[in-house]
């Protein structure tokens, strides 16, 4: 495990998918408002933070990969935000496309003492982007693709991830022999055929296959269904407490097998799905099976899910936390 580790820095990841900014407005509740029975929040500071697929992007960096990042901001201060963020966790951001009809999704989150969460306010726009704007990324994968170990395909149901975005991909993928890796969301789970590996959460493979997963062989069952319907090598079905089912097609007879949890304390699951596609990636990339990818991300996931928010867990964190 330590040498797979040892060997992710260098690996080159391609990320495509709905960016966003995850913004704090932090403060301090003393009182009620006289007005209504809502907390009067003193204002203390803001904080901004790549969310959605950028927090993916921003995990892969913290663990050494080479990343490219390609999706849509709006022209206006959450982009340059995003950029900034970006920026200071290493991840390219020059193929970003550039959409002024839309803004740059931003969840802002108000969050007072004992990182409490008050409310949340989403800036948004979940229609698909312009067939322009769709051909534009496919442009900019498809150049971003020639070095990439792996692809990595990051859907928020923002708007990228379209019919003729997820074609692109898998036709840049097989033009180059690499894997696609998809972190999905069911209204688009036919676009997914064919891919290399989905990691739905718990909730995500019962709605896809109308079915409840309350033991491991019910997730065995889950898991076997959702890669007989997209057609997929394999199948990772992230199950918060109870660990990770993992369906590895790539060997024959497939390996099945469930990891459990290695969270010593939960003190927010935000973006850990993020952090576990993310490991895996690299992991696969640096020449792991899927099971030690899943292995790995599961040590991952038990670092990210002790800290408040979406985090990048970094690659010191995930050695010290692998032993």
């Amino acid at each position: 495990m330590r040498s797979l580790v040892d060997s992710f820095p260098g690996r080159r990841v391609l990320v495509v998918g709905d960016v966003m900014v995850d913004h704090f407005l932090f403060g301090r509740v003393q009182r009620l408002s006289p007005e209504a029975p809502v907390p009067i929040v003193e204002y203390a500071r803001d904080e901004y933070r790549p969310g959605g697929a950028a927090n993916v992007a921003m995990n892969l960096a913290a663990l050494g990969a080479t990343v490219h990042l390609v999706g849509v901001v709006g022209d206006d201060e959450a982009a340059a935000h995003l950029r900034a963020g970006l920026d200071r966790g290493g991840v390219d951001s020059e193929a970003l496309v550039v959409d002024p009809t839309r803004p740059t999704t931003r969840k802002l989150r108000i969050v007072t003492q004992r990182q409490q969460q008050v409310a949340r306010v989403d800036f948004e726009s979940e229609a698909d982007v312009s067939e322009g704007i769709a051909a534009v990324l496919g442009h900019r994968l498809a150049a971003c693709a020639g070095e990439a170990d792996v692809i990595l395909v990051s859907d928020y149901l923002k708007g990228v991830i379209t019919p003729a975005v997820m074609a692109r991909v898998l036709a840049v993928a097989r033009d180059r022999g690499v894997g696609v890796l998809v972190d999905p969301k069911i209204p688009h789970l036919e676009l997914y055929r064919g891919v290399t590996l989905v990691t739905p959460n718990q909730v995500e493979a019962e709605t896809a296959t109308h079915a409840r997963i309350r033991s491991d062989a019910d997730a065995r069952d889950v898991a076997r269904r959702l890669k007989a319907t997209l057609q997929c090598e394999s199948v990772v079905v992230t199950r918060g407490e109870h660990g990770m089912w993992v369906l590895d097609g790539s060997v024959e007879p497939a390996v099945e097998t469930n990891f459990a949890a290695t969270a010593l304390e939960v003190s927010d699951v935000t973006g850990a799905g993020d952090t576990v596609i993310a490991t895996i990636a690299v992991a696969l990339a640096s020449g792991a099976t899927l099971l030690e990818a899943a292995q790995l991300a599961t040590a991952a996931a038990g670092v990210a899910v002790s800290r408040f928010g979406a985090v990048a867990v970094t690659r010191d964190e995930l050695l010290a936390r692998i032993g």
